[in-house]
């Protein structure tokens, strides 16, 4: 700490002096550019021997008597620049000495190449734009610790250029799945981030309090109940990337605050919906990465189309051995069955699980991250899906999926439950779930099955969720580093 105050005291004395002698650099509000880093070096055969004005920070610098060089880093990229203390002279080159790596500067000069053959800009004049007070992270160690790259994500970003480069891919990725919905005539929609009753997931909202209203509201856990009353209102395709907000713990694949994708279509149901989420991620994965073909976390994947569906039960009697459908038709029978087969397979279970949620506690566990190959696992118990249709063959399972990759839940899905008697008593079973200790459980909506007995056509909806899938396609292990700035614990 000692070090690092008396570096900014420095730096903060070389301000001061550059102030005094040129002009305080925290004074301007503009410079003009005519080009880029990346445009020089890429366009070097049409500007040998021709001025151009760039502009950037400061990453590298080193002095040889009476010329010097330097590294200037805009953002596309970094490119090197020469004084002579004969073009400058003594006064400008000498102010040099007060300027500090970290320091953004506007440069004038020509480009020509090195005789080491590195593409360069003779600076004619320069100008200090701004000050930085505190050195960047040292240049041979980098930025590693991963809690200071988190919480300090400007530095991450400004120092580990692979930082970059995955924010640049979430930018592509995000900018095609709109592009893509936009072209087959989805509407994008905005609905409320507040609201007075939290649904279409089941999780644990965050609260807060409107004092004008005296009223509790809840930041959104989902858009879908929304995106619903629009579908009964008339749009017929619509969709959301939201921010969505769930009170819960934080891990490798999960925070508190996350980005999702949910798409509604009228008149489609969860097969529709599954040839959706197919050209969704491969529309996405080849904007972002260029190739159906990735590696994840040591796994070759193969993303090309169709990706098999597997039945949640036959996926489970497969990977575990175990057909949890054959536990008996009484419910506490099936409910002490599922209980110590999970045990015996070593997955840990709350007191207030019922068979359904076992089920779920078991597939996370034992199934889940033996997905790598694309697939979906479909037909999800009803307990588990509260907002999804019935199979019509079985009225105990739904027409709900999830699609995993690479042992990554990537959404939910189904066709939509539009029936608003069955809603109401599905919400009421929900209501039973939270008085046996189930927090996440679903709450009444009342406003929802109003809009709902109003009649909503026979429609499918997805959920994506944009996190996971950029891991999936920067190869990134933990959620946090997909998002630029992930929530931490304060620091002590």
């Amino acid at each position: 700490m000692y070090l690092e105050n008396e570096l900014r005291a420095h730096r903060i004395r070389n301000w001061e002096e550059l102030a005094a002698r040129a002009g305080d650099p925290f004074a301007l509000t503009k410079y003009e550019r005519t080009h880029l880093a990346q445009e020089i070096r890429a366009q070097f055969g049409a500007l040998a021997g021709r001025p151009v004005r760039i502009a950037g920070r400061l990453m590298s610098f080193r002095r040889m008597g009476k010329a010097s060089f330097a590294h200037l880093q805009d953002a596309s990229g970094q490119i090197q620049i020469y004084f002579r203390y004969d073009d400058l002279g003594a006064q400008a080159y000498n102010q040099l000495k007060l300027i500090d790596l970290g320091d953004f500067l506007g440069v004038e000069g020509h480009v020509f190449r090195t005789r080491t053959g590195e593409i360069t800009v003779h600076v004619h004049h320069y100008q200090v734009l701004a000050k930085a007070l505190r050195p960047l992270p040292e240049k041979y160690h980098g930025l590693t610790d991963v809690e200071t790259r988190y919480r300090q994500r400007y530095l991450d970003l400004l120092v580990n250029p692979g930082v970059r480069r995955t924010f640049e891919t979430r930018t592509k990725v995000i900018r095609a799945l709109r592009h893509f919905l936009d072209e087959e005539g989805f509407w994008e929609v905005e609905t409320p981030i507040l609201q007075p009753v939290p649904g279409g997931a089941t999780a644990r909202p965050f609260v807060t309090h409107h004092q004008a209203l005296d009223l509790d509201l809840y930041l959104r856990i989902a858009p879908e109940l929304y995106l619903k009353r629009l579908i009964i209102g008339g749009f017929e395709k619509v969709y959301e990337i939201s921010r969505n907000f769930r009170n819960e713990g934080i891990d490798p694949r999960h925070n508190p605050e996350f980005t999702m994708l949910e798409a509604y279509q009228a008149y489609a149901d969860y097969h529709e919906m599954m040839n959706l989420v197919e050209l969704l991620i491969v529309t996405a994965c080849e904007a972002a990465v260029e190739t159906l073909h990735l590696e994840y976390q040591g796994q070759a994947i193969d993303l090309t189309p169709p990706w098999p569906r597997v039945q949640l039960y036959e996926a489970l009697a497969e990977h575990t051995g175990i057909d949890f459908r054959a536990m008996g038709e009484e419910e506490g029978e099936r409910e002490a069955a599922a209980r110590r087969a999970a045990e015996d397979l070593g997955v840990q279970l709350q007191p207030t699980d019922d068979f359904a949620h076992i089920v779920d506690a078991v597939l996370k566990k034992r199934v889940v991250p033996r997905l790598i190959q694309p697939t979906f696992l479909i037909d999800y118990p009803v307990e588990l899906s509260p907002l999804a249709k019935r199979k019509s063959e079985d009225p105990t399972l739904t027409e709900r999926f999830q699609p995993f990759i690479g042992g990554l839940e990537l959404g939910n899905a189904f066709s939509e439950l539009n029936n608003p008697l069955d809603q109401r008593a599905r919400f009421e079973a929900q209501l039973a779930l939270r008085q046996r200790g189930l927090e996440e459980a679903h709450r009444m909506d009342e406003d929802f099955l109003v809009a709902l007995e109003h009649g909503m056509p026979p429609t499918g909806g997805l959920g994506l969720g944009i996190d996971r899938l950029v891991m999936l396609l920067t190869d990134a292990a933990s959620i946090r580093d997909v998002i630029l700035f992930p929530q931490m614990r304060p620091v002590a």
